[in-house]
């Protein structure tokens, strides 16, 4: 990795930068926008990319980061590219052709890291939301022992640095870390994280297990129809965060992410405005105080934006429960 990217090390001995650019875009976005912004957020200093099948833009994020090697502003390995095996492919035999499949689209030789996107199996199959006739989402039972041991081959096949899973409560961490013959422990566990749902249980669990805690939607959320409460309040509005931003004259964003990097969390800064985008690189350059994290650890609600309704009947569905 790149000399001044500020890094953590995996427990595997790579290293990840802290942060790290998320490339979703809600469908009515161009892809084409997707190859702009993400050339843009390498170019202002963004080192680690957050990707995944789900987008189904890998194509155009593998585009700007080869044409960013090519134009000698970054090396392959100046580069910590995330791809996450959604929850179609979570039977054993379907893990490794659909990491095969991103590497196609991306026409990149390996992923950085390969993380299970949610511990929820859908039915196999070429729909990302497989549905029944009554509109209600058709499910896949599937042992996500088996699918982990399918990541280790992925690993050691050399398609994945790293291997790690997403959305996974302490139960189906420990499930994992459990599980006679592991080989690889996962390196991270990416999941909402912001100082409404601060997931401090959970941080302290993956911490003693040498785990990284991943935080996305650190901002709050974008308001995505089908996924996000639109009930909850707006967390870059909040008058404490506002207030220690102004005292650092950042913005509430900036404090937000700031706020993670301090709790030794990687944080994924999600943008597609070229301003923002620029600015939120600004984190590495300030610093919050003792008394700063204390009151942002006060604004802690479990208030969870992404709940995932649509699979809250999903026998593995995460959030029932505490963490």
């Amino acid at each position: 990795m790149d000399p001044k990217c500020q890094c953590l090390e995996l427990n595997n001995g790579h290293f990840v930068p802290v942060l790290g650019f998320g490339t979703y875009a809600p469908e009515e976005v161009p892809k084409s926008e997707a190859l702009e912004v993400t050339k843009f957020a390498i170019d202002v200093g963004f080192r680690h990319i957050d990707c995944a099948h789900l987008y189904q833009n890998e194509e155009q994020v593998g585009q700007a980061i080869r044409s960013k090697i090519a134009d000698g502003t970054v090396k392959r390995e100046d580069i910590f590219y995330t791809s996450k095996l959604w929850s179609t492919f979570l039977r054993p035999e379907l893990v490794q052709p659909a990491l095969e499949k991103s590497l196609k689209n991306l026409q990149l030789d390996y992923v950085d890291l390969y993380i299970i996107h949610l511990p929820t199996a859908l039915k196999p199959g070429e729909e990302l939301f497989p549905k029944d006739e009554n509109g209600k989402m058709i499910f896949d039972t599937v042992d996500l022992c088996r699918t982990w041991e399918a990541l280790e081959k992925c690993k050691d096949a050399g398609l994945a640095k790293s291997i790690g899973v997403s959305n996974f409560n302490r139960k189906q961490l420990e499930k994992i870390l459990n599980k006679p013959g592991l080989k690889y422990k996962p390196v991270c566990n990416q999941v909402e994280c912001h100082p409404y749902l601060n997931q401090s249980k959970l941080l302290d669990f993956c911490k003693s297990n040498d785990i990284v805690l991943v935080a996305y939607g650190a901002l709050g959320s974008q308001r995505l129809k089908d996924w996000v409460n639109p009930s909850y309040p707006v967390l870059l509005e909040d008058p404490v965060l506002c207030a220690i931003a102004k005292k650092h004259k950042q913005t509430a964003a900036l404090i937000a992410l700031r706020y993670q990097m301090q709790r030794g969390v990687v944080v994924l800064a999600k943008s597609y405005n070229k301003k923002r985008i620029k600015e939120n690189m600004q984190v590495l350059n300030f610093e919050l105080t003792p008394e700063d994290m204390k009151a942002i650890d006060g604004l802690n609600s479990n208030v969870r934006y992404y709940d995932l309704l649509f699979i809250a009947d999903h026998p593995d569905y995460p959030f029932s429960e505490e963490y």
